[in-house]
């Protein structure tokens, strides 16, 4: 493994969870940023008061024994005030919560979420965290500033050295990052770091870098927050000539494979969970590592934020993470009222009528999730398929404007989706100011009339004995939509509604279910004929990694040719033809666009390419998703934001939830 590596193609962690089971947003809020806010309230709305001291009990005796320091000699000289999303709470109790299985991806976005900066409780935008910031008017130079006195989970000092560690030793490292991240290079040249003293340090880059807040604030920034220096040396080469030893004693191949292995890969990766010795800036750290069926984290009694009545969070003694693997008994666990907010697909609609039934009798409740995933079921029909027949028949928009026309939608929604979602292709969500009527709805009118006329427009008139329609060299349109299996439950029902909709407009289509990891093989190797998944990045995150709209990023699954070759500066792929092409440009220019009101207005114009070219055949907007609280579990904001960039339910600050008798 490298740091490159990491992003690279790599399915999310709601991806993980399938397989095993800027716009702002509109007037929609949670608690605004006042919940990560540094002024302390004056008043709260009722909630348990009482002596609740500066710090919890089981610290205060350490402090008493003298196995710790004072908590003023633990905290920063200015400690980040949070602002409970419902009142103060007070110290004791566990966050019991499950995941569906060892996957270090689903911990971060439970207690793992605090990188150098953060997205807002509500998904409004980027604040402050560990650092706050300032940006030069050229949008070029960032200069950041860390907090007087902060300490990472062991007592040592964190300073600008972890962060010149992360970026100059293990970034831009090419044994560690052999591909150095795009996001810390636009227009190709890596910044420049500069140490300004312990608590200040600047990132210059050599073009205005738009989105560079943004990338701190999501999985790929983590590892600025996440390198102790003091620790994770012992196994950089560059620090430990004699690291070879240890890699021996590991019976490792390389010294790599050791950093990586201790936790250098970040919160988000596995390793950090599995090692209790990495020191960390988290809430929790690691007492029970994440190895077989449990991860245990208890408090960090040097973490670095207060509530408003400046007593040191957070408030739970320990966070409890069982891995479940079965979705029946995850289901029936869950309808006991043993968990709050878990990481997991089945709280799916189908599911939702049992757990509000089961909801008193558990002593838990429902709460709503703002989610930014769009569409239930996309088809991608590979624009780029090495079949060159195949690919004509597919890049032909008549063909694909027929085939979205013939898909009856309102059953969709009645028999697969439980009544909930609209007839949507893959468009930022209707809550997003990205939001694009045209694009969002058009040819999703189930219209046999319209689809066949579509068709033959198409060319593809001459049908053979079985009434399927042929293509110009005589052979039968035909091709096979992949699944991946053991993902979202409603992908075998939606393909074979879907297979028998174009059987009755002449074109066959086949349904092969396809294993995760072999599924993303084919996938990235442009080995498929078209796959089903389901579209994300509907609102801020639209902009940020927008594949769903036009061929880039990892996102891009129907017309991987043309992704590549953006993604490579053209040294793999194809060159896409002159629409996407241009949509490129127009993105390569929003990444070095200071003003954000330009960025939108040019993100308008890629849409607007997108509506014309309909690279992809949607089904159905998906609708708000949900997850479960017990009665309880206290200061948990309603509703949570959720998608692939934002690590929910962390940003709402779980440091801050407490459990009330």
């Amino acid at each position: 493994m490298s740091i490159g590596d990491l992003g690279a193609h790599r399915p999310t962690r709601r991806d993980v969870l399938r397989s095993a089971g800027g716009a702002v947003l509109a007037a929609t809020s949670l608690v605004g940023c006042d919940l990560l806010s540094t002024d302390p309230a004056s008043d709260r709305n009722g909630g348990p008061r009482g002596k609740k001291g500066k710090e919890a009990p089981e610290l205060a005796a350490q402090v008493k024994a003298g196995a710790l320091p004072p908590v003023k000699n633990r905290l920063p000289e200015e400690p980040l005030v949070v602002e409970p999303a419902q009142e103060v709470g007070v110290y004791g109790g566990t966050w019991n919560t499950f995941i569906q299985g060892i996957d270090g991806a689903s911990v971060y976005e439970n207690i793992g979420y605090d990188g150098l900066v953060r997205w807002a409780p509500d998904f409004t935008g980027i604040i402050p965290n560990v650092v706050s910031w300032d940006v030069a008017a050229d949008g070029k130079e960032y200069t950041l500033h860390l907090r007087k006195g902060m300490k990472w989970s062991d007592g040592k000092p964190f300073t600008t050295d972890d962060i010149a560690f992360a970026y100059v030793d293990v970034f831009s490292n090419k044994e560690l990052s052999p591909v150095f991240p795009q996001w810390l290079a636009p227009g190709g040249t890596p910044a420049k770091f500069e140490k300004v003293d312990d608590v200040t340090c600047r990132f210059t880059f050599a073009e205005p870098h738009a989105f560079f807040l943004e990338h701190l604030a999501s999985p790929e920034g983590n590892l600025l927050a996440a390198t102790p220096k003091h620790y994770l040396r012992q196994f950089h080469k560059t620090y430990t000539p004699e690291v070879d030893a240890l890699v021996k004693e590991a019976k490792l191949t390389k010294w790599s494979e050791l950093y990586f292995g201790k936790g250098g890969d970040g919160t988000s990766g596995l390793a950090i969970w599995q090692n209790p010795d990495l020191p960390v800036l988290l809430p929790w750290v690691v007492s029970t590592a994440l190895t077989k069926n449990r991860l245990v984290a208890k408090r960090n009694p040097y973490y670095w934020k207060t509530d408003p009545d400046g007593s040191q969070l957070p408030y739970l003694d320990q966070v409890v993470i069982e891995v479940v693997t079965s979705p029946e008994t995850a289901t029936l666990r869950a309808s006991n009222g043993e968990f709050s907010l878990p990481s997991t697909d089945v709280l799916t609609p189908a599911n939702k009528p049992v757990f509000a039934q089961n909801a008193e009798k558990g002593g838990y409740h429902l709460i709503d999730q703002l989610t930014s995933d769009i569409n239930g079921g996309v088809i991608c029909l590979n624009l780029t398929h090495e079949n060159r027949r195949l690919r004509e028949v597919f890049q032909n928009k008549d063909f694909r404007i027929g085939l979205s026309y013939a898909i009856n939608r309102s059953e969709l929604i009645k028999a697969v989706h439980q009544r909930q979602g609209e007839p949507y292709q893959s468009a930022p969500r209707p809550e997003s100011d990205f939001y694009d009527e045209q694009l969002a709805r058009q040819y999703t009118e189930y219209d046999v009339a319209k689809a066949n006329d579509h068709l033959d427009r198409a060319g593809y008139t001459e049908r053979d004995g079985s009434g399927f329609r042929l293509r110009p060299d005589g052979e039968r349109i035909t091709f096979t939509v992949e699944l991946p299996t053991g993902f979202d439950p409603s992908y075998p029902s939606t393909a074979e509604l879907i297979q028998g909709y174009w059987k009755a407009v002449g074109v066959e289509m086949k349904v092969k279910s396809q294993g995760g990891p072999l599924y993303w093989e084919r996938l990235f190797a442009n080995q498929h004929d078209a796959v089903i998944y389901s579209a994300e990045n509907g609102l801020r995150d639209a902009i940020l990694d927008p594949g769903w709209f036009f061929p880039v990023g990892g996102r891009c699954y129907y017309a991987r040719q043309w992704a590549d070759w953006y993604a490579t500066d053209g040294e793999a792929g194809e060159k896409p033809p002159a629409a996407p092409l241009q949509q490129m440009e127009l993105y390569d220019t929003i990444k070095t666009t200071a003003d954000d009101a330009e960025r939108r207005r040019l993100f308008g114009e890629i849409l607007r390419i997108s509506t014309d070219e309909f690279y992809t055949i949607g089904t159905v907007l998906i609708a708000g998703r949900y997850s479960i609280v017990q009665d309880t579990f206290r200061n948990v904001p309603e509703p949570i934001p959720e998608g692939s960039l934002y690590p929910d339910p962390a940003p709402v600050g779980p440091e801050q939830f407490y459990v009330r008798d």
